[in-house]
């Protein structure tokens, strides 16, 4: 008799009405939520912050360049000794005291100070260190006889257009837009193993400590035993992401419509050359390129091969960490069979994000895309940048053969290490195992 739905439903049952997995299907939003909310909040107080800068130029070269913006005022005084000048500063609780000594073009540069009661942002030196480099280079330009104007209109951009044989153009945001498919498709794979493979492990090692694994296992198959606690245990982790984005969704639009929290707030200094770039029309024609890219992506082949491989190279992992969970009698022993689960997968994604955006097609990227615990990484990396459609059925049938075979490879494992209490499990007794 196939007890398989059985077990399925009996192991997410359990899952889903354990006290802790609800208390932390509906914590974590909330502490997620509440940190990002104190970020922004943070933020905008910051970005609230007016900021005003006394302007001490003994030189007399800068008198036009500082700008007041909306969040920075600068004020010019003239005429008063360095020391009266940072005790006015610091009585009225200025932000702090730019200090131009007297020079010329040469050494101007070494006598700028800023004076201030605790250490400056940086953001705001970098802009003043660029105004002060701008102005001296186009007076050094003058001095020199040379027209300022005349030199910026000799300045020449070049962005080389890129475009295939076919017509189909692209940009070098391009490949960056198509390896970040493969990097979140690659994080969410192995974020979704390590915390939902451990709880299988757990599951493990609970049941066989405390033995009820020994009534389990004679009315039910080792391998049903091991595919319903891998199903369940996986339609749990479903059951609490689905419930995970509901929250964060409800509780972004609570914060942001009750409380005016922008959660995507930002620093003032950011938001301006944001603004300021999004200006720029080489910009806005990257942009362009770029949407035009997305939507020139295979989206349906991707959400297919994105399904396809994640739920592949989960079920393919998760009967991994059943094994080791059938093996040891508690958590601690499971490190020296860690290292050798995960390390296939740490590699898949160095070999994505190093080979794969200078070489989609080259070697070492398509080899890696056909090896089965790497291939749920790379394979989706390089669908993005054109895969024919037979090297992605040949490598999904080598992912399905690899899962079978390790989930018969799990299954002689875990027939008999579920019976095996108090003795420390080896490598050498596990090779024992299969034999028997």
């Amino acid at each position: 008799m196939n007890h398989l739905p059985l077990i399925i439903k009996r192991e997410y049952l359990t899952k889903v009405k354990n006290k802790s997995f609800i208390i932390m299907t509906f914590l974590s939003p909330l502490i997620m939520i509440a940190l990002i909310a104190v970020v922004a909040y943070l933020s905008q107080i910051n970005n609230n912050k007016k900021r005003t800068i006394s302007i001490l130029d003994e030189s007399g070269l800068f008198t036009s360049v500082f700008e007041n913006t909306d969040n920075t005022t600068y004020k010019y005084i003239n005429d008063i000794p360095l020391d009266k000048a940072k005790s006015d500063v610091k009585q009225e609780e200025y932000y702090g005291l730019l200090y131009i000594g007297k020079g010329d073009l040469e050494s101007v540069s070494e006598t700028v100070k800023f004076f201030s009661e605790d250490s400056p942002s940086l953001t705001i030196i970098s802009g003043l260190e660029n105004k002060i480099e701008r102005k001296l280079r186009d007076l050094k330009l003058i001095a020199n006889g040379l027209d300022t104007e005349q030199i910026k209109a000799t300045k020449a951009n070049v962005r080389i257009d890129q475009e295939t044989f076919d017509g189909e153009k692209s940009s070098k945001i391009d490949n960056v837009l198509k390896l970040a498919f493969g990097g979140i498709a690659g994080y969410l794979l192995f974020m979704f193993i390590i915390i939902y493979g451990n709880m299988i492990m757990r599951s493990v090692i609970e049941e066989k400590t405390s033995r009820i694994i020994e009534i389990i296992i004679s009315s039910v198959k080792p391998i049903q035993l091991m595919m319903g606690k891998i199903i369940g245990t996986s339609l749990a982790g479903i059951t609490q992401f689905a419930i995970w984005i509901i929250l964060l969704g409800i509780l972004s639009t609570v914060l942001s419509v009750i409380f005016g929290i922008d959660l995507t707030a930002s620093q003032t200094q950011q938001q301006e050359m944001v603004q300021q770039a999004l200006q720029n029309s080489e910009i806005q024609n990257e942009i362009t390129l770029a949407v035009q890219s997305f939507q020139n992506l295979p989206l349906t082949n991707l959400i297919i091969a994105f399904i396809l491989f994640f739920v592949g190279g989960y079920l393919l992992y998760s009967s991994l960490y059943a094994a080791v969970g059938a093996a040891v009698d508690n958590e601690t022993d499971t490190q020296q069979f860690m290292l050798p689960i995960l390390m296939p997968l740490i590699l898949a994604v160095y070999v994505g994000v190093f080979t794969v955006i200078e070489d989609p097609h080259g070697t070492v990227s398509t080899v890696f895309s056909f090896i089965p615990f790497t291939s749920p990484v790379v394979m989706l990396m390089r669908i993005p940048f054109g895969v024919p459609l037979w090297q992605q059925v040949v490598s999904l049938l080598l992912l399905v053969g690899t899962f079978t075979f390790t989930v018969w490879f799990a299954a002689k494992i875990y027939r008999v290490g579920i019976l095996m209490y108090g003795k420390k499990p080896s490598y050498k007794s596990i090779i024992k195992w299969l034999k028997y």
